[in-house]
């Protein structure tokens, strides 16, 4: 009897046992040797489930921010207010606990721009639609509390870029020393602009 492989777990595993060979190796330097042995499996099965190492890349960040989002949630009920609730979610950019998904987030961009290809901007498009559809819902309850002002929903799409944009500039100028201090001191600011006044 033949044995059935799940092929979409298999591809999961395979990127997993992956991960930290990724995460302290730069992509550049690695061989697709390298990471067969690393997965216990021979080039071939490398390239039955992946065409290059970017692919990899690309699936393991896609699992970490899944299960990021799912943890982020479960997080986001614990919150009261809309301020709590919106500087969550840019706490992957600079908290310990995402280290390893920063890491790998910051190679996947790097692939990303310099060759993008429809799957990985399908799904940067995916994560961008999700967090601002999030963002949007968050305001929404932020305003329906009277926490918010009604304008303040329109704000949506530029928080998560601005917020991506401060993280990005960190990792490629000196000109962000302490991304948590600025990531707060725009969101302090902004708060008082947009809060209702009690």
């Amino acid at each position: 009897m033949a044995i059935i492989v799940d092929k979409v777990q298999k591809k999961k595993d395979i990127a997993l046992s992956c991960k930290e060979l990724f995460v302290n190796n730069s992509i550049k330097e690695l061989t697709i040797a390298e990471v067969a042995k690393t997965a216990g499996v021979g080039k071939g099965t490398i390239y039955e489930y992946f065409n290059n190492k970017e692919e990899i890349v690309f699936e393991i960040v896609n699992i970490l921010l899944q299960e990021h989002n799912q943890a982020k949630h479960a997080k986001m009920q614990t919150l009261n207010s809309s301020k709590e609730k919106i500087k969550l979610f840019f706490y992957v950019f600079y908290d310990k606990e995402n280290e390893q998904l920063r890491k790998l987030y910051k190679e996947f961009v790097s692939i990303s721009l310099v060759s993008p290809n429809p799957e990985m901007i399908t799904f940067q498009s995916k994560c961008a639609t999700t967090y601002f559809e999030w963002f949007e819902e968050v305001i929404q309850e932020g305003i329906d509390k009277g926490e918010l002002l009604v304008s303040s929903k329109k704000l949506a799409r530029g928080l998560f870029v601005i917020g991506e944009g401060l993280f990005i500039s960190k990792e490629v100028t000196t000109t962000i020393d302490d991304l948590k201090f600025e990531l707060d001191t725009f969101f302090d600011t902004l708060f008082e602009l947009i809060e209702v006044k009690k």
